[in-house]
């Protein structure tokens, strides 16, 4: 299963935020730096409306949905890639995750301390980011340094990644991160053979207060992240507001939704959160619908239809034969399997077909 860390400065509200996203109070939430120290990890279920129709479709009250790994990371400060605040340890507890979700404090709140004594969430963004490329820059040099006399000798691989590695040496001294320099197909694969810190996805988690949520879009150190974030990260900002999210913890879902209502809101954030992560991981979902259950499969884009059948089990994927196939659309408007037949929309697709997200699937196989 892949994982998504959560990652940002002390006190932003990682860790209530991680307790909301896994509905659990498994993080401790403290108002002072650090007290996060080892990783905490759940598992946490991706929202998808298209369960419920699927479902009743298929006539099954059993729904399983599809699932992404959350990392609470403790606090970095300013000189961990040093090893200043345990930055080394929590350094390579992000080297391990496959994606970020940065946390940036956007509300003023004298109660809750701030690192820098000031909130400025550009320079909170800016912060984590200079860490991780100072880190990943040291993994660049040592990098070349160990292959500058395979490179030398003549060695093709030793060559390929010197030409990559000093591209990345500039673009990451200049504090940029690595996923943002522009290389070719076959220099990304090269590049990610580094593991580096500010090459993985990241979407950064604009945290308000609770009274801010429905008016967000007019507070204004959102939509200084927005921006910073759009132009110098190529990344997305989905808002939330943590201590609302811990408040939902131990709600109904009925009641969660009056009180989101009586806040002047739809949906929390989180949901969007998950979701936002679950694409940037660059997860796709399919479904599986039946008499016993309806399930959401987790593929990677491109999948083929074999792939996606090795999801399931080994087998599937080794005896693959054909897949029966409806978009999840076509099937909601017919109404039934035997409608879509009947209008040639349940089609048969071979080992070169590409999975598309939402695909209702029946696969045929031979072992």
């Amino acid at each position: 299963m892949l994982r998504a860390g959560i990652v940002g400065l002390p006190n932003v509200g990682k860790s209530t935020l991680f307790n909301a996203v896994t509905r659990t109070r498994k993080a401790e939430a403290a108002n002072y730096p650090f007290c996060t120290i080892d990783p905490n990890v759940g598992i946490v279920t991706v929202p998808d409306a298209r369960l419920e129709p699927l479902a009743k479709i298929a006539k099954t009250p059993v729904l399983i949905p599809a699932a992404v790994e959350f990392v609470d990371i403790a606090g970095l400060v300013k000189g961990a890639a040093q090893g200043e605040g345990l930055g080394n340890k929590f350094l390579s507890h992000i080297r391990e995750v496959d994606a970020i979700v940065q946390v940036v404090r956007c509300f003023e709140d004298e109660n809750i301390h701030h690192v820098a004594g000031t909130i400025d969430p550009i320079r909170d963004i800016e912060t984590i980011a200079t860490e991780l490329a100072i880190a990943d820059l040291e993994t660049v040099q040592k990098r070349l340094e160990r292959i500058a006399k395979d490179a030398k000798r003549g060695d093709k691989v030793a060559i390929a990644e010197t030409e990559v590695l000093k591209k990345l040496e500039p673009h990451l001294n200049d504090g940029k991160p690595a996923i943002t320099l522009e290389l070719t197909p076959e220099e990304k694969v090269i590049t990610r053979g580094f593991f580096l810190l500010t090459d993985k996805a990241t979407v950064f988690a604009a945290n308000v207060k609770e009274t801010d949520l429905a008016t967000a879009d007019t507070n204004p150190y959102v939509a200084k992240v927005r921006e910073y974030t759009r132009t110098h990260h190529s990344c997305e900002t989905v808002v939330i507001s943590a201590q609302i999210e811990s408040d939902l913890i131990d709600l109904s879902s009925e009641e969660a939704k009056e009180f989101l209502r009586e806040l002047g809101v739809q949906e929390s954030g989180v949901g969007a959160l998950i979701r936002g992560t679950y694409h940037l991981l660059g997860l796709r979902t399919y479904f599986t619908a039946g008499e016993k259950e309806v399930r959401a499969w987790t593929i990677h884009a491109g999948d083929t239809a074999p792939k996606a059948a090795g999801v399931i089990h080994s087998d599937f994927e080794r005896g693959f034969i054909k897949a029966e196939t409806v978009a999840y659309d076509d099937l909601i408007k017919c109404g039934s399997v035997a409608v879509a037949r009947e209008k040639g929309l349940y089609r048969m697709e071979g080992k070169e077909y590409v999975v598309e997200d939402g695909d209702v699937m029946l696969f045929k196989f031979n072992v």
